[in-house]
């Protein structure tokens, strides 16, 4: 009797998947169906072994209304389908669970993996709080230099990280340039909960690239529902640069249902990215518009105050020892990228440490042409002001002086034009390598150039001369 219930159940079994087939993808059939074992046929209520919780509750969210046709077509009107959730291998645990498109309250069981393979979402690790949170421990609000640049997003991290979840900003995004400090902030909101949580927290954090590349394998290994419900365990999910989710229309979709879950059930998301997410193309507009609900706060270049800080934060840092005349120096000259500023700093410390020498301006000229220069392909200012002044055959004490002869006056607006040309400095940062002059007399010069290229050809060949020679 019971192997000729078991040949009807797998019957209608079969017949329901035929229907299903028809119905989805064949990624989404090996992925979501294929898996799923037939149990019982009691009268018209067929009971169907499912591997976990996350399982179940992802047939019941997408896909409830195939369920219910393939019912219909196997069964008949009356059909009913409840669910088990699988133990072992060799047994499963009947449950009441109701029937299809009733939520269930059993709770979830993980799912079991061969002993031979090795599964990279595995949740027994959840129960034993022995998640790999992948922060970086150097990362902290204490050695996060504050400025107006990045107050807002400094404010609002620290709130995050005191009260994960509990606060309006959830989802938190931190947006800006390359450099600037976003990933500091937000593995510091990471360490800063781990600390304070003592582990009673699960703290992820990843990058959108790992995220995309873990979600393919997932596909590949016939693993998705092990990865979705490996994300949707986590208590403070910090996704690093979302932006390179763009055109990945799978791995979107697979995050916006965690982003659902782990929204909906209180757990708090970070994300980072290098433009506010109105600027996001090739994102869907359903997950564009959840990157919204909770705060958006950006960080910008620092301006000359936070750089003097930043230096002298990393030269403490490194116990090392460098003039205030140096740090000025190395503030004007690199004003855009944080990263790059440290690695200036830290450059310099080590060149000290190994010739034995104390830092000095020409080590730090040296060191900005080198790494600027050379590796940034960026044309130093030092480097125009020495072509510009052996172009018109005048000293660098000139040009930085404080005469005004003609002879010198066009040259130094020329190599303040050319300045504006082709570094990424501010103008308050040319003036100040001209020999500490305002940002008000760089734009007077910059349009003078400007307006004697138009009528004086002797001033256009110059500069031009001058243009190519940079460029070559």
């Amino acid at each position: 009797m019971e192997t000729k219930v078991q040949n009807d159940v797998s019957q209608v079994w079969r017949d329901c998947l035929a229907v299903i087939r028809e119905n989805v993808t064949e990624q989404s059939y090996k992925t979501w169906f294929e898996p799923i074992i037939p149990y019982k046929l009691i009268n018209k209520r067929l009971i169907i072994q499912v591997p976990s919780q996350f399982f179940y509750e992802w047939l019941e969210d997408n896909y409830v209304k195939i369920l219910r046709k393939a019912l219909d077509y196997a069964i008949g009107k009356d059909g009913q389908l409840e669910y088990t959730i699988i133990i072992d291998r060799g047994a499963a645990k009947p449950t009441t669970n109701p029937p299809v498109g009733t939520p269930n309250k059993a709770q979830p069981a993980a799912p079991i993996v061969p002993p031979t393979q090795k599964n990279p979402f595995d949740l027994k690790a959840f129960n034993e709080k022995q998640i790999e949170s992948f922060l970086n421990k150097s990362y902290g609000f204490e050695n996060f230099v504050e400025g107006d640049c990045n107050r807002l997003a400094r404010a609002a991290s620290f709130a995050v990280a005191q009260k994960p979840s509990t606060t309006s900003f959830n989802p938190l995004m931190i947006y800006g340039g390359v450099g600037l400090g976003k990933t500091h902030l937000v593995q510091a909101i990471g360490n800063y909960i781990e600390k304070q949580s003592e582990n009673s927290k699960i703290v992820l954090y990843v990058s959108s690239e790992k995220f995309t590349s873990q979600f393919i394998n997932a596909i590949r290994e016939n693993s998705l529902q092990d990865f979705m419900a490996f994300y949707m365990r986590v208590d403070v999910l910090i996704l690093d640069d979302v932006q390179f989710l763009s055109g990945k229309e799978k791995t979107q979709e697979t995050f916006f249902h965690i982003f659902n879950h782990l929204h909906q059930t209180g757990k708090q998301i970070v994300m980072t990215s290098d433009r506010p997410p109105r600027e996001l193309s090739g994102m869907e507009d359903r997950l564009l518009s959840r990157f919204k609900w909770g705060l958006t706060a950006d960080i910008q270049a620092p301006d000359l105050e936070t750089r003097i800080a930043i230096i002298q934060n990393k030269v403490e840092e490194e116990k090392a020892i460098m003039d205030e005349e140096v740090i000025e120096y190395l503030a004007h000259c690199i004003d855009s990228n944080v990263r790059e500023l440290e690695g200036v700093v830290i450059s310099l410390i080590a060149d000290s440490a190994l010739t034995r020498r104390k830092i000095n301006l020409d080590m730090a000229k040296f060191r900005v042409k080198s790494i600027v220069e050379e590796n940034q392909k960026v044309i130093s200012i030092d480097k125009i002001i020495e072509v510009v002044t052996d172009y018109f055959r005048i000293k660098v004490s000139d040009i930085k002086g404080k005469t005004r002869l003609r002879e010198v006056v066009l040259p130094r607006q020329i190599a303040m034009y050319l300045a504006k040309e082709f570094t990424t400095l501010s103008l308050k940062a040319i003036g100040y390598h001209f020999g500490g002059r305002d940002h008000s007399t760089v734009i007077h010069a910059i349009q003078t150039v400007n307006d004697l290229i138009d009528f004086d050809r002797d001033v256009a060949g110059h500069v031009k001369e001058l243009k190519d020679g940079f460029k070559k």
